[in-house]
């Protein structure tokens, strides 16, 4: 008897076409240009806009298939697996297995809130693309979601007691496996852990690098069109323009970056509203956002270690952010801002409620005067080189360059002096920056490799570099500790290495 199939919601048909317009904004925008600076022509009309006609032609075939695939999309329940077929010209099948499933990411987009629809997104431990989600569910509702969650639950109440014979036939095999408990969908909410105010909220939109991403796109796009625009007529209006006074060119300039920074707070503002973090069990639970909402599910098994970052003018005023990574997920779903800022006296204490096994202490170990020199020395020598092409072009001018060596010579010492370390039985503490501060704790069975690099100076000075590798998604996170004495980084692969007497060396990683 083949089991019942089940349909995503119609609106999924108006999100995949929306999806895919979006996409074709860019292209439009070129072909709108494209037409419209051509001048005059005799051709016939259909010839003048054949691209716009083109473009025109391609989003009727957009809003087509976008129902077609609505259409083809069909997922069920068979043999502890969620299975799904899907495709507009090619059918495809993929079954992923109850078992597997690492965790269920559920989005609330304006198309879906007035239907009380979710997205929901499927992680396993790893997807075959390495970039995308294991399974979409592009929309359906919240009981079909809550009966996804159901579905894996019952699955992982079933506990295997393994291969017995049948009863009528002596030589078949099968599996005897305990009887299946009611499963009950967690009726209570669970306990926030940590909660964003209003005024952490603000801190973070107004410090966000938001607003370079605003321009570096308007960037990439005005590199794309250059060609089509008419920099002749530009420059005859910016003539008659600069006339106007630089004073008013100046605050128009102004002006264009307050309504990109302006833009970039909202976005924002929005993208983590009532940011709240919550455990159910054995996972955590990230919900966000006002016009679109997120929650992310992340195993606590799965987290490999966690940073605490601090950039400096965050760190001027007493705030931080926690990143995690995970073992399972792809992409952003590996490398997870748990708390995405907030006071640091706020930050050690729902951690320590997360993760009771693991020491937030700051490490109290620095690395010692050996390796001071190779924090500035290599940089200023490096720095030199364009300094002297520089000067030497542009001189006298070109000297100003000059004022960089001190620059550089300060940021060495001021990596120098935030390096530092703590080994405890099982658990690594590290910290250092590029520019921003870094803390990362790490227990010692998370850690996958651990490297020590010398190149021929640090051999003669006897310094090394340490670093510990853990596992993130598809990839390895790496935190290093630079310039260390020899000795000392030879203390970490002592503390590392496997001792057949020590228990929790044979703890075995769960990842």
């Amino acid at each position: 008897m083949s089991e019942p199939r089940y349909k995503l919601h119609w609106i999924s048909a108006v999100v995949e076409t929306a999806k895919t317009l979006k996409e074709l904004i860019g292209p439009f925008i070129v072909l709108v240009f494209v037409n419209g600076f051509k001048g005059e022509s005799t051709a016939p009309w259909y010839i003048q806009y054949w691209s716009l006609i083109l473009f025109g032609v391609l989003i009727v075939f957009t809003l087509v298939s976008g129902v077609v695939k609505w259409r083809r999309f069909d997922y069920w329940f068979e043999d502890q697996e969620l299975r799904i077929e899907s495709g507009l010209f090619v059918r495809k099948k993929r079954y992923v297995p109850f078992d597997r499933i690492q965790s269920l990411d559920y989005t609330e987009g304006i198309f879906h809130r007035p239907f009380q629809l979710v997205k929901v997104k499927i992680e396993t431990a790893g997807s075959s693309s390495g970039k995308d989600a294991e399974a979409e569910l592009t929309a359906i509702t919240k009981e079909a979601a809550q009966q996804i969650e159901k579905e894996i639950k019952q699955v992982r109440k079933v506990k295997v007691l393994g291969p017995e014979p049948a009863l009528l036939d002596q030589i078949e095999w099968q599996l005897i496996k305990d009887p299946e408990e009611e499963v009950r969908v967690a009726q209570q909410p669970a306990p926030v852990i940590f909660s964003m105010t209003t005024g952490d909220l603000l801190m973070l939109a107004t410090t966000s690098g938001g607003i370079g991403v605003i321009l570096s796109g308007a960037i990439v796009f005005l590199s794309q069109i250059e060609e089509l625009i008419p920099y002749d007529w530009l420059f005859g209006e910016l003539k008659s323009f600069i006339r106007i006074g630089v004073f008013v060119i100046a605050i128009l300039v102004a002006l264009g970056f307050l309504i990109v920074w302006l833009l970039s707070v909202a976005m924002t503002f929005l993208a983590n509203y009532d940011f709240k973090v919550m455990r159910e069990k054995d996972d955590l639970v990230i919900t966000r956002g006002l016009l679109e909402k997120k929650r992310v599910t992340v195993p606590l098994k799965r987290i490999q270690n966690i940073t605490i970052t601090e950039n400096p003018f965050r760190q001027l005023f007493g705030y931080g952010a926690v990143i995690i990574n995970s073992a399972g997920g792809v992409g952003e779903g590996s490398r997870i801002k748990l708390f995405p800022l907030a006071k640091r006296n706020r930050i050690i204490e729902p951690l320590q409620e997360l993760f009771p096994n693991i020491d937030f202490s700051e490490p109290t170990e620095k690395i010692g005067e050996k390796g001071k020199r190779f924090y500035y020395r290599f940089k200023l020598f490096v720095t030199l080189i364009p300094i002297a092409i520089v000067s030497y072009n542009f001189f006298p001018y070109g000297l100003l360059m000059l004022l960089l060596l001190p620059l550089v010579g300060l940021h060495g010492i001021w990596q120098y002096k935030t390096a530092a370390y703590t080994i405890l039985p099982k658990q690594l503490t590290m910290r250092f920056r590029i520019v921003s501060r870094q803390t990362v704790f790490t227990e010692k069975n998370r850690i996958q490799s651990m490297e020590l690099d010398q190149n021929y100076f640090h051999r003669r000075r006897k310094v090394a570099t340490l670093t510990v590798n853990v596992k993130s998604g598809m990839t390895l996170d790496a935190p290093a500790i630079r310039h260390m004495p020899q000795e000392n980084a030879e203390k970490f692969l002592s503390w590392y290495e496997f001792h057949p007497d020590s228990t929790e060396s044979q703890t075995e990683p769960d990842n």
